[in-house]
């Protein structure tokens, strides 16, 4: 996922693989922060939405430079098919 994967992208089919993969600080979900924090009226955590955070809670799977996706795609796929 991409820098931003955000509204009805992020609800269908970016979340519907078997393997997630997002760039670095790529701001992924449904609503940006801003509207989440005054929706639930809370502060949100340092990071909220980010991938490193997703990351973190398990909602993706990796983190991949955009300039190294190629490679680790070739990887995944070797390491499924044998």
């Amino acid at each position: 996922m991409t820098d931003p994967t955000m509204g009805g992208v992020s609800a269908s089919f970016a979340m519907l693989g078997d393997i997630h993969i997002a760039e670095p600080n790529a701001l992924i979900g449904f609503a940006g922060p801003r509207v989440v924090e005054q929706t639930v009226r809370e502060t949100l955590p340092e990071g909220f939405q980010r991938s490193e955070f997703l990351l973190e809670k398990g909602a993706i799977d990796m983190i991949v430079h955009r300039k190294d996706l190629r490679d680790k795609v070739h990887q995944l796929l070797q390491a499924l098919h044998g």
